[in-house]
């Protein structure tokens, strides 16, 4: 049976409990791997100090291949004035053979005034050199120059023509073999490659330490502040840093937005308690309500005129409050349940919720402008709830018209028009629904979707049109006023999806 390995600590972990520093110092003291932003940018400062090397090394070589090539130009120019300015006796064709051969060329030539003059001559060679003349000018080949070079085979030979800077006469011309000067060209590149390398590490550190101080760590600050404010809101942080620039910024419009959650939040909890206080106080007063409309119903038999003449107003009275506590209930609910979507025919839905708005055909009554077999994408109760919240809205405008006959329920006349078409190219659908009322206040127009602002008089909550306008953007779709005026009210809900 294997023992259990043991882990030894190691010396950092011995030399933290010697020293019996706190947990967090000791998690600071802890070694740690780069992070992934600073990590990056330090290869990222090495590899573009690369890139500005490999740019800068391009024309010094060139530089080093030309001026490799002149030295010889010149080493070979001055042998042959040695040569040529002693007795043709004084020395004989070796020796100035060697003098000319000094300078690492195989041969060398002087024209002068349209006569050339070979003064060494060049050996058998095993295929004819290259040709350069320094006298032109052309950036293109002096960079080309160093490639070849490097990439050419080992018995090429170079012939560099130039003018004479020692001596008299029109140019002079040497050849000589490539594979000492691509061994120096070699050395030089690696040379260079080594020397820009460590100053692409140490321009990287340099970098990498003035980003860490100056970016990374205030990063890190808000990092960690963001991390223990989603932890504890209610955990004070340190004071933001005095910085005026982009960091500095940050950290202050950090601290004023968790100050505003924090505010939020405590607003939240007050609300939820209160929430929970109205929604027992709304229970209890159901309840009551509905003992009271017990005894209105009770009170119906009675055959004393005052109450049968009083009893309309306590049924309106009462209908109102259970209406109220009814739409309180429902719009202090967290959330309203995600669409079940289906494929509805609009014609019977726009007739169940004429129904239930108490649409009637003695009174306020209906008109369906409706297509055949017209059909709409949408949940089929939460579509009930806003052709209702519509349509009762619609009948209780007109009923509250001071200048129709007949204001009560059922005997005041009106109609409120529900039209569908399909959206522009088939996709999704539009209804409208439009009553003959005296219109909304422009005062209420501007904010009818707000909680608790209604444009139906003393009977409306204020509710009904903000959740049937939430139900509508659950949908994808929107609810909104078209127009209101003095010649009635039209109401437009568009919904997504195939009509």
């Amino acid at each position: 049976m294997r023992s259990p390995e043991v882990q030894t600590p190691g010396l950092g972990d011995r030399l933290r409990d010697r020293l019996h520093l706190p947990a967090d110092w000791r998690e600071r003291l802890r070694p740690q791997a780069p992070d992934g932003l600073s990590s990056r940018l330090f290869l990222l400062t090495v590899l573009f100090t690369l890139v500005v090397e490999a740019l800068i090394l391009g024309p010094n070589a060139a530089s080093f291949h030309e001026r490799w090539l002149l030295d010889r130009l010149q080493a070979a120019e001055l042998a042959s004035v040695g040569v040529e300015a002693l007795p043709y006796s004084a020395v004989d064709e070796q020796t100035a053979d060697q003098l000319l051969r000094i300078g690492g060329v195989s041969a060398v030539a002087i024209s002068d005034q349209g006569v050339m003059r070979q003064l060494l001559r060049a050996p058998n060679l095993p295929r004819t050199p290259d040709f350069i003349d320094l006298r032109r000018k052309n950036s293109g080949a002096r960079l080309l120059d160093p490639i070849r070079t490097l990439f050419g085979p080992a018995d090429r030979s170079i012939r560099v023509r130039a003018a004479p800077r020692y001596r008299s006469g029109d140019f002079i011309d040497v050849v000589a073999p490539a594979e000492p000067l691509k061994q120096e060209l070699q050395a030089f590149l690696l040379n260079s490659l080594l020397v820009s390398l460590l100053i692409s590490v140490v321009a990287g550190g340099l970098l990498y330490a003035g980003l860490a101080y100056l970016v990374l760590r205030p990063l890190r600050r808000v990092t960690r502040s963001i991390e223990s404010f989603a932890a504890d809101p209610n955990a004070m942080a340190g004071p933001p840093s005095d910085r005026q620039d982009e960091i500095g910024k940050v950290e202050r419009e950090l601290a004023r937005m968790q100050e505003e959650v924090r505010l939020s939040l405590r607003s939240r909890s007050r609300l939820v308690a209160l929430g929970e206080a109205v929604a027992k106080i709304n229970h209890d007063l159901r309840n009551m309500l509905t003992s009271a409309q017990i005894a209105s119903d009770r009170l119906a038999d009675s055959a004393d005129p005052q109450v049968a003449k009083a009893l309309p107003r306590l049924e309106r009275a009462l209908g109102r409050a259970a209406a109220l506590t009814r739409n309180v209930l429902d719009y202090g609910k967290s959330e309203e349940p995600a669409p079940v979507l289906d494929r509805i025919a609009l014609a019977p839905a726009v007739t169940a919720a004429a129904e239930d708005a108490g649409l009637e055909p003695t009174g306020v009554k209906l008109v369906k402008v409706i297509p055949p077999r017209f059909t709409v994408h949408a949940d089929s109760d939460q579509l009930h709830r806003i052709l209702v919240n519509l349509m009762r809205n619609a009948r209780q405008s007109i009923e509250g018209d001071a200048t129709r006959v007949g204001r009560r329920r059922g005997t005041a006349r009106g109609a409120v028009r529900v039209e569908a078409q399909a959206g522009a190219g088939g996709e999704g659908c539009i209804i409208r629904v439009t009553d003959d009322g005296p219109g909304i206040p422009l005062r209420l127009s501007e904010r009818l979707f707000e909680p608790f602002v209604s444009g139906a008089g003393g009977d409306g909550t204020g509710l009904g049109l903000t959740i049937s306008r939430e139900l509508a953007a659950a949908h994808g779709g929107e609810l909104r006023l078209v127009q209101t005026g003095p010649a009635g009210t039209t109401f437009e809900l568009r919904l997504p999806g195939q009509a």
